[in-house]
């Protein structure tokens, strides 16, 4: 019989953006909570934590990862931490891809070695990897788009092999999503924020929320029998743009 789970997630990038969202919906489920992200969260609360790392040097985050699960007894890994560097494929330097395959799949992997053990222990496990509507592709997203399609590939590997374990692994593919790094990309209130909403099937830009409700679905430990899925919070931009 598997041991009642703790509720205790880690999740990176936890300190802006869908990453706060995720922590503050987790910690209003009654979750221990610690973010890994280059700042302290800036949430209030008993059951908040941080550990401030760089999520790209393979170095500290194995530190970080060693120190997680030291401190809490993780038993779920929300790996939400990235970043975009976009580029047209005449621009895209190749030190962006080993950037982007270190952070959005190595640190994945490291995060999930380190929990692995008290997981299997305990019968039970909840990880997502935050992949992109862009997986399916996007002009300007040659290594952005091919590291979250390679989260796809990940996480199916990875619920294959550890189900029998009580562990399920998932994957929320945002679209376009009203965030900083958003705003990053597209300049604020212009026209190209609007007409990008306007070309979005349900007519509007998502929020955090809405990743953030996608997320507490998979983590929640009465979905065991749902593993290996990707699910698009992307307002049916993945569907298609085809117009007639």
């Amino acid at each position: 019989m598997s041991a009642a789970p703790r509720k205790v997630a880690a999740v990176t990038g936890g300190s802006a953006g869908i990453g706060q969202a995720i922590c503050e919906d987790l910690l209003g489920k009654g979750y221990e909570v610690v973010s890994l992200s280059r700042r302290k969260a800036s949430i209030d609360h008993p059951r908040m934590h941080s550990i401030e790392v760089d999520l790209g040097d393979r170095a500290a985050t194995a530190e970080a990862a060693a120190e997680l699960v030291r401190r809490f007894e993780v038993d779920t890994v929300v790996h939400n931490a990235g970043v975009i560097r976009p580029a047209l494929l005449a621009d895209v330097d190749l030190s962006d891809l080993d950037a982007l395959t270190e952070l959005h799949l190595g640190c994945a992997i490291q995060l999930l070695q380190a929990a692995l053990p008290r997981m299997r222990a305990q019968h039970f496990g909840r990880v997502v990897l935050m992949s992109s509507r862009a997986a399916v592709g996007l002009a300007t997203r040659t290594a952005y788009s091919a590291t979250k399609a390679g989260m796809l590939g990940m996480a199916r590997t990875w619920a294959l092999e550890l189900a029998a374990d009580g562990i399920t692994v998932n994957v929320v593919a945002p679209g376009p999503i009203r965030t900083d790094m958003f705003y990053d990309v597209v300049e604020e209130g212009s026209d190209k924020e609007r007409a990008l909403a306007a070309s979005v099937p349900v007519k509007r830009l998502g929020e955090s929320a809405d990743v953030a409700r996608a997320v507490s679905f998979f983590v929640d430990p009465a979905n065991g029998f749902v593993t290996g899925q990707v699910l698009y919070v992307c307002g049916g931009t993945s569907v298609g743009s085809l117009a007639l």
